[in-house]
């Protein structure tokens, strides 16, 4: 079964589960599944249980789509994604969000754990993605290109939206909390960078570093979706500190109650 197959199946589970067609999608990364807790649900399914899903074993990433209703927007939420270190491949990673666009919606927000990689961001702060740098070492439309999924050849140059990076921007500020623009990177992990690693990125033109979201955006771009990414920042890599997935979700864990109501604002202003 190909890819396209995968994706109308997968779908059509869904459909059957899941009575209106989706407006909008949100995925919670690393540690910010807690931001659920400000969303009313009306529908949760394991990831296990839709055809050709991966699934995630990755301490907090519990596994879970689940669908709400902000501002009478049907919204789907992935609590928890996958990992191209956990051995599954770029088109298995991205899967989802072509099954999301199949099932109709217009934006997406991806959400993540990064590390910083200048002196300005702290762990706690909130960083709105602009631009990304792939140093993955692969991407997701590498292979036989189906034009039902999208274009052979994808321009990226605007692959994050003004617009909602500027809805962003304005509910931000019915918060406390710091929040930056700024590049991301992405690289294939599960090793956190090395010194050396983190200074090339941040002479790179990358403010910050992550194991994920780079391959859902390009994915994301070839369905034709609007798309905002937000980093939430676990750590900075350019102040000599000994990361671990413990302090990472630690991070993330007390920063999710308020990601969860910037992304109803945020939704809401859509």
């Amino acid at each position: 079964m190909d890819l396209y197959e995968n994706v109308l199946e997968s779908a059509y589970y869904l459909k059957k589960h899941f009575a209106s067609e989706l407006d909008l999608a949100v995925v919670l990364g690393s540690g910010l599944s807690e931001a659920k807790a400000k969303f009313t649900l009306e529908a949760a399914l394991p990831y296990e249980q839709i055809p050709h899903f991966p699934v995630s074993g990755v301490e907090g990433h519990p596994g879970q789509l689940l669908l709400t209703k902000v501002a009478q927007k049907n919204v789907a939420i992935m609590l928890g994604r996958f990992h191209y270190y956990e051995g599954y491949t770029m088109k298995g990673i991205t899967l989802p969000i072509r099954v999301l666009a199949q099932l109709g919606i217009k934006q997406l927000i991806l959400t993540c754990a990064a590390g910083g990689l200048n002196k300005r961001l702290r762990p706690g702060d909130f960083m709105l993605v602009t631009d990304h740098l792939n140093f993955m070492g692969d991407n997701p439309l590498i292979g036989v290109n189906d034009e039902r999924l999208g274009p052979r050849f994808l321009n990226l140059q605007q692959i994050y939206s003004e617009r909602l990076l500027g809805i962003a921007e304005k509910t931000a500020s019915l918060f406390h909390f710091n929040w930056h623009r700024g590049v991301l990177a992405a690289m294939s992990g599960p090793s956190y960078e090395t010194p050396a690693e983190a200074s090339f990125l941040h002479h790179s033109g990358a403010q910050a570093v992550t194991m994920s979201t780079v391959p859902e955006a390009i994915v994301a771009a070839h369905c034709g979706l609007e798309l905002l990414a937000i980093s939430c920042i676990s750590n900075n890599l350019m102040l000599a500190d000994k990361t671990t997935h413990n302090q990472v979700l630690k991070v993330m864990q007390s920063q999710a109650p308020t990601l969860g109501l910037w992304l109803k604002e945020i939704i809401t202003q859509i």
